[in-house]
């Protein structure tokens, strides 16, 4: 993906990747979760993206999540959650 995704630092729990909203607060408390358990992370704010890479970044989260919802996280390029969904994502990466 051409897309330009933000890292955040942490411990390798998996290749996660979050598609948010810079205006959702589910997507704010998926993030913050995320941060909390201080796991390294890359992110991108769908909204926010601009020109050809919008088009693709839509494409990638509609391909992920055909309803097309807010966050959707995929972790390891297999597994999709949509939503903030805190112990299927706890679960998902093995932590507590």
């Amino acid at each position: 993906m051409a897309v330009k995704l933000n890292h955040v630092p942490g411990k390798k729990s998996g290749d996660i990747v979050l598609y948010a909203l810079s205006t959702c607060g589910w997507c704010r408390m998926t993030r913050e979760l995320l941060d909390s358990l201080g796991v390294a992370y890359d992110y991108v704010y769908v909204d926010l993206v601009k020109g050809s890479e919008a088009e693709e970044t839509a494409r990638e989260v509609e391909r992920l999540n055909p309803s097309g919802s807010f966050p959707t996280i995929c972790i390891d390029k297999k597994k999709v959650i949509v939503g903030f969904k805190e112990d299927e994502i706890r679960k998902a990466l093995k932590v507590k």
